[in-house]
């Protein structure tokens, strides 16, 4: 028998690569504005301190996925992120120490309701409508870390339709990997299941019905998404 009201949902997870098992996901922070030429493009300083968002586990998102053209927004932006996948927990995590809560990277996309972000920007209210939304977190097969080459110093690249749009490297990142995990660390324990999406780089823009969106990070492989 039982002991929950209904039935407990499915638990959120991704692909691992070369894999049969997958990554179960428990929770997803984001970095705000992790590239200066990206940061600048949404009219802040290329060095403020990281800011973190969230989204629900559930809005991940597998490759070759189609995804329903999200409701509430004339405006969805695609945003191409490196993904950190957390596989040893700890809180106040040292610097130098880091890396070794890695499981493994990811390439990831970050879709956001663009409008509904400008207009609580402009009230001064939380993003949440914007950014944790249904399906808004795209999410290629984890490669574990110890296959993964150089996530820090790599070419991060989208496109759509074919066209690409935003062509950067890793190692554009104002805040590294290791800082991103140090720094979440301070404010929340982080543990086994996490997803960190460590922002995006420039060229971010408007995805429509029926378009397709690719991308991908040397060394990890490429994501592909339908919008429906």
């Amino acid at each position: 028998m039982s002991d929950f009201a209904f039935p407990p949902a499915p638990m959120p997870s991704v692909a691992i690569a070369g894999s049969s098992k997958r990554f179960p996901v428990r929770r997803i922070f984001c970095v705000g504005r992790n590239y200066a030429e990206h940061a600048r493009e949404m009219g802040m300083d290329d060095r403020e301190p990281p800011f973190f968002f969230t989204k629900p586990a559930d809005a991940v998102v597998d490759s070759g996925s189609t995804i329903p053209f999200p409701p509430l927004t004339a405006n969805l932006h695609h945003e191409i992120e490196l993904v950190i996948a957390i596989g040893k927990g700890g809180a106040e995590i040292a610097l130098d120490t880091a890396l070794e809560h890695v499981f493994g990277y990811a390439v990831g996309i970050d879709l956001t309701r663009r409008d509904l972000q400008n207009a609580a920007k402009d009230k001064g209210r939380p993003w949440d409508w914007s950014k944790g939304f249904d399906n808004s977190a795209p999410c290629a097969a984890l490669v574990p870390a110890a296959q993964a080459g150089n996530p820090q110093d790599a070419r991060i690249w989208l496109a759509v339709d074919g066209t690409v749009r935003q062509d950067s490297r890793t190692a554009e990142m104002i805040w590294t990997v290791p800082e991103v995990i140090a720094i979440a660390s301070q404010a929340v324990t982080l543990a086994p299941g996490d997803l960190i999406y460590t922002g995006t780089p420039a060229g971010v823009g408007r995805i429509d019905p029926g378009q397709v969106v690719t991308g991908g990070i040397d060394g990890l492989g490429e994501l592909w998404v339908r919008v429906g």
